[in-house]
């Protein structure tokens, strides 16, 4: 496949960029040689363009780039070096978080206006005109340290409600002062920056700015609004990046399966479209041939693909040379990247077991083993063949064995929901690559020692998952079963996605969310697109309260199910089901409540399938020395008690990778 229009280079300002490819500013956790090894392995896989994560330029409002201090320049010199090594060139974000900064003890955040933040919920102080003048010539001495240290350019960071941007909107700004008001006043601050930051580096020394295309903010921006903000600021920029959202909905700039591919284009191609520098567009563009229709349709000059490039640093350069099937897919779920980011500090991704991580964990599987070996993996999910993958990519002679009629595990469950559907890239990539790689495949086959044995296996991997408990299960009573859950119209969420059995689903359903987890939720999407009223009943006090980080995550599923008439009922347990009903008991207080239903779906725990490992290990693990019939015995994914996809492929790639 070729690609006319991504891989023309582009002038900004002084810069030439060698393609369109573009990975905007986005956070990482990482810090020092960690952060270069990180963009250096997506700049060695051939992005045009990396823009550096957020820098904050003063102590008020501090990243992990100490940008407003000349001790940041060796670093950037050894990034300079070292992206500069592959073609990619490199710009800074600079950013004040404003009212979104809150951990600097003993500093009260500042904004435009004294306005809560949605997320963060602190009311600000409203910044004086002297501080105004302050925030600026902060911004100008870090650009300053940017060209210093051999960096191509600055990105201004105004999008998603951090100060520039607060200043910019009508929803954040109320002020009365030449700060507020018009659109000429509340783009009076930006203004002030960029013609410091002028002031500051050399001629040609790229200058853009990033704006929301729309902030879902009612009073704020729309696209209307931003593109009269692109006008009024494109004499003072280099180029346009476009983004949406702010911390109101704060999973509008951090997309998730909820949103279709290119999700922001619509709206942003508005503004894209009135200005004459060059521009840039994001939101889940995942691969060349879309950002090549990007580019050459003219709704941008560039195109963004980060989370792509988590998933497979080498996307470009792959696609470049056709090899397109073998690039690993990002399945949008931003369990890894911006989940794990916000609980561990640490940017991972659910199919990458490097990302995050590429200064002690290489991307490709390391190269043959000294000992080639006879590899039987037992479970064709998302852990069983990344288990057979990089077994075959080791050089062992790989023979998977899945007892159902197809590969995919419970993936295949959770993609048959339309919302979650691609869920299933990955696994569908893994079979491709197994196939590819000569892994022999035995579906329809259940397995069993003796099978094992014949075979003359040196490792064994089970990956054989887990199971639905049974129906009557909960956690709040674990010894007690459920009354009634024996009844005809209660059902698994198995039976309820049609794996295993299939639900009769009539008009009043209820769901039973014991995990807070999305399979209750891709439940409650499958009977109502059988026709169902639903009610969910929880045991947590949040629909998809387990799931991390839900502003990022699960906030759009619960938008789109309550928005289509889903109930949900927090903090019961189940006390019994009737043939007509459901009642339910309030966890700590007793409290009844009974719900009309005619089909009822019990999302509980599963069971772990781990007896055929247990066998194994117990008569013949390897310990049974000189013993022709043992081996090497692991238990990898749902069947070792994880309960996720990221689970489940990091957890088979650490066995099989040293195997």
């Amino acid at each position: 496949m070729s690609y006319p229009n991504v891989f023309q280079p582009l002038t900004i300002g002084g810069c030439t960029i060698p393609n369109r490819i573009v990975r905007t500013a986005h956070s990482t956790g990482a810090t020092g040689d960690g952060l270069i090894a990180y963009h250096e392995a997506r700049a060695k896989g051939g992005v045009g363009l990396a823009i550096i994560e957020i820098a904050g330029v003063n102590t008020d409002s501090p990243t992990g780039i100490p940008v407003y201090s000349d001790d940041v320049l060796a670093w950037y010199e050894q990034l300079a070096e070292r992206m500069h090594t592959h073609g990619t060139k490199v710009l800074q974000q600079l950013w004040h978080g404003g009212i979104t900064v809150q951990r600097v003890p003993g500093k009260r955040p500042v904004g435009p206006s004294a306005i809560p933040n949605a997320m963060v919920g602190v009311t600000p102080r409203a910044m004086t005109t002297g501080e105004i003048a302050d925030v600026v010539a902060d911004f100008a001495a870090a650009a300053r340290r940017v060209e210093r240290g051999g960096l191509d350019g600055i990105e201004l960071h105004a999008a998603h409600g951090y100060l520039l941007g607060s200043f910019i909107s009508p929803a954040t700004n109320q002020r009365d002062d030449e700060y507020g008001g018009s659109l000429a006043n509340r783009v009076r601050f930006v203004r002030e920056v960029l013609a410091a930051i002028r002031s500051e580096v050399s001629d040609g020394f790229p200058v853009g700015i990033r704006i929301s295309g729309d902030e879902f903010i009612d009073g704020g921006i729309d696209h209307v609004e931003a593109e009269a903000i692109a006008r009024e600021l494109e004499g003072d920029i280099d180029f346009l990046d476009v983004s949406m959202g702010t911390y109101w909905r704060f999973h509008k700039f951090l997309s998730t399966l909820d949103d279709p591919l290119g999700y922001e284009l619509d709206n942003n191609q508005h503004v894209t479209k009135v200005v004459d520098v060059p521009t840039i567009v994001t939101g889940r563009i995942m691969t060349l041939d879309h950002a090549d229709h990007i580019v050459g349709s003219g709704m941008a000059d560039m195109v963004s693909i980060v989370r792509a490039m988590i998933a497979d640093p080498d996307l470009v350069v792959k696609a470049s040379e056709g090899r397109e099937s073998e690039i690993r897919p990002c399945i949008g779920t931003s369990m890894g990247c911006v989940a794990q980011l916000m609980t561990t500090g640490k940017i991972q991704c659910v199919v990458n077991v490097a990302a995050g991580a590429e200064t002690k964990v290489p991307f490709e599987t390391p190269g043959p083993a000294d000992v080639i070996k006879k590899v039987i993996v037992v479970g064709g999910g998302p852990a069983g063949m990344e288990a057979a993958r990089t077994a075959a990519l080791r050089g062992h002679e790989v023979d998977l064995y899945e007892m159902t009629g197809a590969l995919g595990g419970q993936v295949r469950m959770a993609a048959s929901v339309p919302p979650r559907s691609d869920l299933e890239a990955i696994t569908r990539w893994q079979a491709d690559e197994i196939d590819r790689l000569g892994v022999r495949v035995h579906l329809r086959t259940p397995v069993d020692p003796d099978l094992i044995v014949a075979a003359g296996a040196d490792e064994v991997i089970v990956a054989t998952g887990s199971t639905p408990k049974s129906p009557g299960f909960q956690l709040s009573s674990p010894s007690i079963a459920v009354p009634g859950a024996d009844l005809p119209h209660v059902a698994t969420s198995w039976e309820v996605l049609g794996f295993g059995g299939r639900a009769t689903v009539g008009t009043k359903a209820v769901v039973y969310d014991d995990t807070g987890t999305f399979e209750a939720i891709s439940v409650a999407d499958k009977l109502l697109a059988a026709g169902a009223d639903v009610t969910i009943i929880g045991r947590h006090e949040q629909l998809g309260a387990k799931i991390p980080f839900p502003p990022a995550t699960v906030a759009a599923s619960r938008e789109r199910l309550f928005a289509a008439g889903v109930t949900f009922v927090p903090t019961m347990a189940l006390s019994r089901i009737t043939e007509t009903s459901v009642v339910a008991v309030g966890l700590g207080l007793g409290h009844e409540q009974t719900i009309e239903a005619d089909t009822v779906c019990i999302v509980t725990y599963h069971d772990l399938n781990d007896e055929l490992a247990t066998h194994l290990s117990t008569h013949h693990a390897t310990h049974h020395a000189g013993d022709a019939t043992s081996f090497g015995v692991h238990l990898v994914g749902n069947a070792n008690g994880t309960d996720t996809i990221q689970a489940a492929i990091h957890s088979a790639a650490a066995v099989t990778r040293t195997m």
